[in-house]
């Protein structure tokens, strides 16, 4: 009898009742059928739940479909409370940190990123007002994760232990790129390497006066404008790719009235000026792929092409099958500054050039107009930003674009000493700005401008991201101002087309997947993710619909008003209906619609 265990009376009075868990997307199927006249009962006995929950849900409706609307997990199963502007805008913040960092292959770490988090709280509680007395934020590892799902920073790699360069990596990677290039017989004018690097385009060195008065200022400082250029070439060294431009604004005051294909980048804009996977993907099918075609087909050279390529967050992860001429190949991680062509000195020598051009043209402003530097740095904007970066560009040699695949394909250099060449122009360079800054009556030397071009790899501080954020949104309200485009609103037609579109990928998808499962749960988890359209495109077919009946009325009304009004009024006479039994009759319909009206 051992073998079977009596049920105390403590245990049967301890037994709770199991708590149903309804999520956003059952709580809008049960409200849609209800709206279709279904019985609250009858759907309280299909799911399986109270009649006075069902009435709970339909009472809270415009809750839940706000709530819907507002693309939350159609998983969830609350309507979340709304938190603190600080704490709201700390994880806005923090966001863009991350992301910044992850641009510039920065390590991160769960504790770094407390650290940064609890910061961000501080400073804009300060900003904010909010009271200090109110619930301590402490950046605890569930918030951190918690925060990782809301922001959806897949993206982010977070490790324990600070990166380090992979020497061995970057050793081995030249023997095994060699063999790729046998095996594909590339030419060096057939293998290109490109690579991104942010650009401050109007910062002075922090001894200047120009910076010192602007750092007293109030708001947002021009000095931390900052756009992402993409710099690229080929081992011959005789094929400068065009510049990829990303800016925060897609039309500034200054390029208003230029045309942007004119310019001498290639233009695009993210609000955070950074190389997005979609910008990268329409620049090598749209600008990479047909310049270099052109070239091969004036160097009477095959159109086989091979492309190396760093771990950016920026370059997607499926470029294989791009296209069938030309061949990706990926660097190892964390060799960038090691072995990459573009970060031996392609860029450096860039910015360097670049710094001379601008101070070449304040001292030339001076001696032929007498402009001052403080009237020449104000009118400097981002349009005469572009033509110096184009001259910066031009100016960097054949040799050097060669000599910088000394580390990476020694076999394709010419000759060893342009790599060489590369410091002591960089010497020359800063000889001729620490020459113009005296013209310029700055005190400033050599160091002066090495700390300018190191601080483009710093990060961004709490006041960095503070200052942008309101920089952008000024901007946005200025654009939307004097934008004379209508506002963004959803169209039915074009909507149709959305999901069509949706339906169309999943179907190629489930094609060619043999994993029935995995299918299944990505197509239940797109379908999930454009429920909050749905409901706005089933929101809007409802009011087109009645939109169309009151159009109907309203003409019938209009065709024939006297002789539906004198049919209707001897009918109600004659007959006149019973509150509960007879409903209007058709000649009624027209003078009850207008009596309503």
């Amino acid at each position: 009898m051992s073998g079977s265990k009596r049920k105390s009376s403590g245990d049967v009075a301890g037994t709770a009742k199991k708590r149903h868990v309804i999520t956003m997307e059952t709580k809008v199927k049960i409200i849609e059928r209800v709206e279709r006249g279904e019985k609250m009962t009858d759907v309280a006995r299909s799911f399986n739940l109270n009649r006075s929950t069902i009435g709970t849900i339909v009472k809270n409706k415009e809750k839940i479909l706000e709530h819907v609307k507002s693309a939350v997990s159609m998983m969830s199963t609350i309507i979340s409370k709304r938190r603190g502007k600080a704490m709201e805008e700390m994880e806005k913040l923090l966001s863009e940190w991350l992301q910044d960092q992850h641009q510039r292959r920065a390590p991160l770490n769960i504790m770094l990123i407390q650290e940064k988090a609890k910061s961000l709280y501080e400073d804009l509680k300060k900003k904010y007002g909010e009271e200090s007395d109110g619930p301590s934020f402490n950046a605890s590892c569930g918030w951190f994760y918690r925060f990782k799902a809301r922001a959806s920073l897949h993206n982010v790699k977070v490790s324990d232990e600070a990166m380090s360069a992979d020497m061995a990596a970057a050793r081995e990677f030249p023997d095994i790129l060699r063999e790729i290039i046998d095996e594909g017989a590339y030419l060096p004018e057939q293998v290109f390497n490109v690579d991104e690097t942010g650009l401050y385009w109007k910062r002075m060195p922090d001894r200047s006066y120009i910076s010192k008065e602007e750092k007293l200022m109030p708001g947002y400082k021009a000095a931390k404008d900052r756009l992402t250029l993409l710099f690229g070439g080929n081992a011959s060294g005789d094929m400068k790719l065009k510049p990829l431009l990303v800016y925060h604004s897609e039309s500034p005051k200054a390029l208003r009235n230029i045309a942007k294909g004119s310019l001498p980048v290639v233009w695009k804009s993210n609000p955070k000026a950074w190389v997005t996977q979609a910008i990268f993907q329409d620049w090598f099918f749209h600008h990479f792929i047909p310049e270099v075609e052109i070239y091969c087909l004036e160097k009477d050279i095959p159109f086989n092409i091979l492309l190396l390529l760093d771990s950016a967050p920026g370059h997607p992860p499926f470029m294989d099958d791009f296209h069938p001429n030309v061949k990706v190949v990926r660097l190892p991680p964390d060799t960038t500054f090691l072995i990459q062509p573009m970060d031996q000195g392609v860029i450096s020598t860039f910015k360097k050039y670049y710094l001379r051009h601008t101070f070449r043209q304040a001292v030339k402003a001076s001696d032929e107009s007498g402009t001052t530097l403080r009237q020449f740095w104000k009118d400097y904007n981002i349009y005469k930003a572009i033509k110096n970066i184009d001259f910066a560009w031009r100016e960097v040699t054949a040799g050097t674009m060669n000599g910088v695949w000394k580390n990476l394909c020694p076999q394709f250099v010419h000759d060893f000493r342009e790599f060489e060449k590369v410091d002591e122009e960089s010497r020359e360079v800063f000889s001729n700005l620490v020459t113009l800054s005296e013209k310029l009556e700055l005190d400033l030397q050599e160091d002066d401008f090495t700390e300018l071009l190191a601080v483009q790899h710093e990060e961004l501080t709490n006041e960095d991201l503070m200052e942008l954020e309101a920089q952008r949104k000024d901007e946005e309200r200025q654009e939307e101002e004097e934008r004379s485009e209508e506002l963004k609103r959803f169209s039915m037609q074009d909507m149709a087309r959305g999901f069509s579109l949706f339906e169309e990928a999943l179907f190629i998808l489930e094609a060619q997947d043999p994993n029935v499962e995995r299918y299944t749960k990505v197509e239940a988890a797109v379908q999930n993710a454009i429920q909050c359209y749905r409901v706005i495109y089933d929101e809007k077919k409802r009011a087109t619909a009645q939109t169309s009946l009151d159009r109907v009325l309203k003409r019938e009304m209009e065709l024939s008003p006297a002789r539906s009004q004198s049919l209707c009024l001897s009918d109600v006479t004659a007959h006149p209906p019973s509150p509960v039994a007879d409903g209007p009759s058709l000649c009624q319909l027209p003078l009850l619609v207008q009596l309503h009206q």
